[in-house]
Parts: structure tokens; sequence; C-alpha cells
């Protein structure tokens, strides 16, 4: 079968399954098989492409580069043909990435950030662990594998990384204007850390906003006669609107701040082992990953919490209590640092400790008894033991 057949056999495969109801792809496996092939179609597309560009045959149209004869023919963005004739020529040199690529097992994000981690300083060593790069690309979940790849480009170029974080830092800012009408509109770009303390601090007023409407709905569906817990449709607010509220109650607690008042020191949770001390790549509790010298400006405001990582993978941060406080909460936050469901990935700061043997039926307020779920799957969790 020759090139035209199987073009055309594809383009009748598609013209079915276009005509197909979406319900009837609209299952957890189709899905998933649906990306999959995505993924590798465009691969295939990736390949052509990239010998569309090394054979000149663009030449023959009179177009000055590839991008600009793909354009022409397909009526897309100029950008994204050269978006894709970019990517195809970095293809080339990334062989295992290319073969994992056409089986499905990555996906466009992925060739495109072990792409960039070739840089010319590091190709050497990218060539020597490409394969170990790919195999974690295919095993990891997409948060992990990016923060496992920003721990190889460290090792592999720590000069080179130290200056991006400086770079990052640098293009900081923050712009907030008045409308004609009187509502403000704002951007902000943060560096990881400073991102990292907005946010936390964002975060942990939110959530004291978003526990005071939800017994606030919880009264007002008591007063109504309603047995049943309150979903986020009886709350007063969005959350959108629950981090707007939040960013004015952080203003206004610091104009409350006396002048002369001690500032609170920032804790940062640095996740430091034995490699990180000796040179390596650090993360914050949240999952963020930066460089050893961009923590250097913050050390001297900041508190130091010591956490140790046993064998077991069990936190030594201090004595246990009787409910997931104090230091037993902070070792599951160190432990796990986002909610336990297989589908999620919320973040610590939002969620709850919750025992894996219920508390009622003699479950241990432990380490090895505890997990972090999201509000949302702890109601779920809760909701599915009642029926």
């Amino acid at each position: 079968m020759d090139v035209e057949e199987l073009l055309e056999d594809l383009v009748t495969t598609l013209d079915r399954l276009v005509d197909l109801d979406p319900a009837s792809l609209g299952d957890a496996s189709s899905v998933r098989r649906l990306a999959s092939q995505i993924e590798r179609l465009e691969a295939v597309a990736t390949g052509a492409i990239g010998a569309f560009d090394a054979s000149e045959g663009w030449k023959a149209s009179g177009a000055r580069t590839a991008a600009a004869s793909l354009a022409a023919g397909s009526n897309l963005p100029k950008q994204r043909c050269s978006t894709r004739v970019g990517r195809a020529r970095k293809v080339r040199d990334l062989p295992r990435t290319g073969v994992a690529w056409l089986a499905g097992e990555l996906s466009v994000t992925h060739v495109d950030l072990l792409a960039s981690a070739r840089k010319a300083r590091c190709a050497e060593v990218f060539d020597r662990d490409e394969k170990v790069l790919v195999d974690l690309a295919t095993t990891l979940p997409f948060h992990k594998f990016l923060a496992a790849l920003r721990h190889w480009e460290y090792l592999a170029d720590p000069d080179g990384s130290e200056e991006s974080a400086e770079r990052r830092r640098a293009r900081r800012d923050v712009s907030l204007v008045q409308s004609f009408g009187g509502e403000w509109f704002g951007d902000l770009h943060l560096d990881p850390i400073g991102g990292a303390i907005v946010a936390g601090e964002l975060s942990r007023i939110e959530t004291e906003l978003f526990e005071a409407d939800w017994r606030a709905a919880k009264d007002r569906l008591v007063a109504a006669g309603e047995a049943r817990e309150p979903t986020l449709a009886d709350l007063d607010r969005t959350g959108a609107q629950r981090r707007a509220d939040a960013l004015v109650e952080m203003a206004t607690r610091s104009a409350a701040c006396p002048d002369g008042a001690r500032r609170p020191a920032p804790l940062f949770s640095v996740l430091v082992g034995y490699e990180t001390v000796h040179g390596r790549m650090v993360e914050l509790a949240n999952g963020t990953v930066v460089t050893p010298g961009s923590l250097v400006r913050y050390l001297e405001g900041a508190d130091i919490e010591r956490a140790v990582f046993t064998g077991d993978n069990r936190v030594e941060i201090g004595p246990t209590h009787r409910f997931f406080t104090g230091a037993t909460r902070r070792a599951l936050e160190l432990r796990d640092r986002e909610c336990a469901h297989p589908t999620c990935a919320e973040r610590y700061e939002r969620c709850q400790a919750d025992h894996i043997v219920e508390f009622s039926k003699g479950g241990l307020t432990t380490q090895e008894n505890g997990r972090l779920l999201c509000p949302f799957h702890n109601r779920l969790r809760n909701q599915r033991r009642r029926e």
C-alpha cells in the first residue's frame, strides 16, 4: 500500500469518527486511546515535516522557508508552522524521544521540554542520559517529570541554571491600573520563590474564607430543614471571588500592621538530601524546583525547619499528637505534598489530613495511617462511606 492509499484510509477513518455521536467515545478508555493516537499522529507529521525541510522541496514553490511553504499550503499561521519546523529539527537529535513519541508514550509537551533541555553546553550529557529522561517522562506524572527534569538540568549545567534563575527573577513585575469605570485590572509576574510566598499566603486566607462560606451555607441548609452537606453551588462566592477577596484581605491586614512591628519571618520548607547540600537543585515544599542560589537572598530573614526523611519514607519532625496538627500534620505535608487521589495534584496547602483507616474504627493518628486529601476528594470519600 502506497502513501496515498494510507492517507486516504486515514481520512476515511477520521470521517467515520467525526460522524459518530461524541457520547459513544466519551468513556475513559476511548478518550485515553484517542489522546494517545493524536500524539502519535503529531509525531508522524513532525517526522514528515522534518523530511520536507531537509529535502528543501519547499524551494520549488518559490517559498523562502519550509515554514512559509507550509503556511501557504495549509492556511495555518506562519508562527505555528515555524514552531513545527523548529521542533522537527530538534527531534532529529532526540532518537529515543522520537521513538517514545511515535509509540504514543509522550506528548508534544514532553518532547518540547526534552528538546529545550538539550542545550549546546550540555548536549553531550543529554545524549548520554536521554534514555533515563525518556523513562522518567513515560512513567512519572507530568508535574513530577518536570521536577525531575529541572534537577537533571542543574546537574548537567549548574552555572547555566543559576543564570536562568537570575533572568527569571529579573523579569518580575506587577501592574495594577484603574479603568474609567473605577474597576481595577492587574497582572503580575513573580519568580518561583516570591510567587510561592504570595501564593501561600493568598491560599491560606482563601481557605479561611472558604471555611466561612461553607459554615454559612451549612447553617442556611439546617435552617431550611435540609439534611445534606453543602455543595459549591450553595456557597456565596465563587473560587475566583474568594481569591479576589483574599487579596484585599492581605492588603487590609498589611495596612493594619503597626509601624515597627516584627515582620513574620518567611518559613521555607526546602527538601534537602545529602546530594542537595553537595550542589543539586532543591525543592520547595509546594514542589517548585529552584536553584540553591535562588535561596541565598532569603536566608537571613527565614526560619529554618529541619525535617529528616528516614529510609521508610517517614518524616522525623517532632512528637506526634492525637489529631493531625502540629508536627504530625507538617510531616504529612512534607512527605506527600499533594492530594493522595491518583487523579489530583492539589497542593498540600489546600488539603486536609485524613485517616486511611478511620479513627472511629481504631485507626491511629500517625504518619503511616495519614494522608492528604483535597476538600473535594475528602468529601467524596465521606459521601461514599455513608452510601
